[in-house]
C-alpha cells in the first residue's frame, strides 16, 4: 500500500474535469486567467475553442431547420451556366419539390444550386441556402429565402441529410460527388433508412455507371444490389416522383 501522508503531501491542482500534478501545474486560476486581459489571442486559434465553434455551428444549424416541413435536397455544379438544359431541369425540379409539398435544400451557391432554389422561391415555397467559407466562392445566391453559412464542411453534410427526406443529384464536380457517396454510404450501411437518391442526367452519370458494374461489382468491392440505392433519370416529373414517394413511405 502506498504512504498516505505521502499522498496527502503532493502538490495537485484541479481545474473542472483535469488534474494536474508535479511538472504539468499552472499558475492563477481559471478566474483568473479569464478576466486577465493581458496576454495573446492565441487561443482563438486552438482545438478547444474551435471546439466551441464547431458546437455553436450545430446548434445554429439545428435550430434554423428544426422545424422545417419534408425537404429534399438538390446539389449539382456551382458552374451551371443559368439557360443552360441543367439549369432549367434545376429550375423545374425545384418548382416540383415545392409544388409537391417539399422545401428545397441547396448548397445555396451559384449553378444547379442557384436554379433549385430559383424554381422553389418562384413556386412559393421555402428555399434553403447551407451555405460554406471558401476561398474562391461567393455568398448565398438571391433566390435562397433561408440561409445559414458554416464554416465546418462536416457540419454542414450533417444539416443536408438530417434535415431532408432525400436527395436529387444534378451534374456536378468534386462537391456534388462527396454529397452523393456520403449519402450512398450512410443508405447502404443502415445509418439512415428510406432515404432515396435520385441522378438526374443518363448521359453524364453514365461513365460513373459504368465503373461502378464493371469494376466496382465485378471485383467484388461492392455487391450488386447496391446499385438499386439510387436511380437514375433524364425526366424531371420522374426525379421528383421518385424522391418524394419513396421519401413520403
Amino acid at each position: 500500500m502506498g504512504n498516505p501522508e505521502a499522498s496527502r503531501g503532493r502538490r495537485e491542482q484541479r481545474r473542472g474535469p483535469v488534474v494536474r500534478r508535479h511538472g504539468q501545474m499552472q499558475a492563477g486560476t481559471t478566474d483568473q486567467h479569464l478576466l486577465d486581459t493581458r496576454g495573446t489571442a492565441d487561443w482563438v486559434h486552438e482545438d478547444p475553442f474551435r471546439v466551441l465553434r464547431i458546437q455553436s455551428e450545430f446548434v445554429e444549424g439545428f435550430g434554423a431547420l428544426a422545424e422545417l416541413p419534408p425537404a429534399i435536397s438538390v446539389f449539382g455544379s456551382a458552374r451551371t451556366k443559368p439557360g443552360s438544359p441543367d439549369y432549367e431541369a434545376g429550375v423545374a425540379i425545384g418548382n416540383g419539390l415545392v409544388e409537391a409539398g417539399f422545401a428545397v435544400i441547396t448548397g445555396g451557391g451559384p449553378g444547379a444550386m442557384e436554379a433549385a432554389n430559383k424554381g422553389a422561391m418562384e413556386a412559393g415555397g421555402i428555399s434553403v441556402g447551407l451555405g460554406i467559407e471558401l476561398p474562391f466562392e461567393q455568398g448565398l445566391n438571391p433566390y435562397v429565402n433561408l440561409g445559414v453559412d458554416f464554416r465546418y464542411f462536416f457540419v454542414r453534410k450533417t444539416m443536408f441529410v438530417k434535415y431532408a427526406s432525400g436527395f436529387v443529384v444534378l451534374p456536378g464536380g468534386l462537391g456534388t460527388l462527396d454529397e452523393l457517396f456520403e449519402a450512398l454510404t450512410l443508405v447502404q450501411t443502415k445509418k439512415v433508412t428510406r432515404f432515396p437518391i435520385v441522378l438526374f442526367g443518363t448521359a453524364y452519370w453514365r461513365g460513373l455507371l459504368d465503373w461502378l458494374e464493371n469494376t466496382l461489382v465485378a471485383e467484388g468491392k461492392v455487391s450488386a444490389v447496391d446499385l438499386q440505392l439510387f436511380h437514375i433519370t433524364d425526366d424531371v416529373e420522374e426525379a421528383i416522383g421518385v424522391v418524394t414517394k419513396e421519401a413520403g413511405t
